[in-house]
């Protein structure tokens, strides 16, 4: 048995925010089910933002009513603020994410608010999660590049990275949001957030746009980082991030870490037929 690396599923909710077509809630609910069956123990289900913003995901609480849950597995949910951290509770989401960013101009375009505004927004989230006793885990995007300000200091990210692990986040998932980080930059960005937060609380989200995405998991892994943030199939992206779109697939992810005498505890099998669904549910409302 080789080391325990976490792949932390996002297809379900950052593979299909950005659909425009509508998909069925059924579909999602069985998406989310076939994934259950793969092996995986942290899955993003849905988020509980406004309608709005993010019309695709506007069934989040139908959703998280209508899975199967298996034991052993955390069904999660992203949320911005105190309206949706309270949907996400009477959902009965085992925990939740927070997301803040390391450049100001993508948290305005993000959450409408600059990043110290959002750090603030997040501390009666996370004093009523602990109240509720619900683990917080925190985002942290544009890690190394914004799409609108360009290069992003390390330093800067490490600062944002520190603020939500302080804050009492369980983990910090750091996000190369438009997929542009090379593996030289991140490396710098890694070195300095190791500096206030240990690997043990990291998580790596990298977006496959100029296909880095499996080399930085390496690096990252160099580094004792053991969780990663991967969408079945390879779908979506940010709404806010152009250029954005395709995270890292699952099941590439998977097959990695198996190359590397990684143990993941998935069955390869069933998280391609998840893979194939999700790539469906896309296809079908093309």
């Amino acid at each position: 048995m080789g080391e325990r690396v976490t792949l932390f599923e996002m297809g379900p909710r950052d593979g299909l925010q950005n659909e425009a077509a509508p998909i069925a809630t059924a579909d999602k609910i069985a998406l989310v089910n076939a994934l259950s069956e793969s092996g995986l123990s942290k899955i993003e289900v849905t988020s509980f933002v406004s309608a709005k913003w993010v019309p695709q995901l506007s069934d989040a609480a139908q959703v998280m009513a209508g899975l199967t849950r298996v034991p052993g597995i955390s069904y999660t949910a992203l949320t911005p603020n105190m309206k949706g951290f309270e949907a996400a509770k009477n959902a009965l989401a085992d925990e939740i994410a927070i997301f803040g960013a390391a450049s100001n101009a993508f948290s305005k375009a993000n959450i409408n608010c600059s990043i110290e505004d959002s750090l603030a927004r997040f501390i009666p989230m996370m004093a009523a999660a602990k109240a509720a006793r619900i683990p917080v885990r925190g985002y942290v995007s544009c890690i190394t590049d914004c799409p609108y300000e360009g290069a992003v200091s390390p330093q800067r990210t490490a600062w944002v990275a520190q603020a939500l692990f302080d804050m009492g986040c369980y983990e910090i998932s750091l996000g190369d949001t438009i997929g542009q980080a090379t593996p030289e930059r991140l490396d710098k960005t890694l070195q300095a957030v190791l500096d206030s937060v240990p690997a043990s609380a990291l998580a790596g989200h990298y977006h496959d746009t100029n296909q880095r995405a499996l080399e930085n998991i390496s690096l990252s892994l160099g580094h004792g980082i053991r969780v990663f943030d991967a969408a079945v199939g390879g779908l979506g992206g940010c709404p806010y991030a152009p250029g954005a779109k395709g995270n890292v697939a699952t099941e590439a992810v998977a097959a990695l870490m198996q190359s590397q005498g990684f143990e993941t505890g998935l069955d390869l099998i069933k998280l391609e037929k998840a893979a194939q669904m999700a790539k469906g549910l896309v296809h079908e409302t093309a």
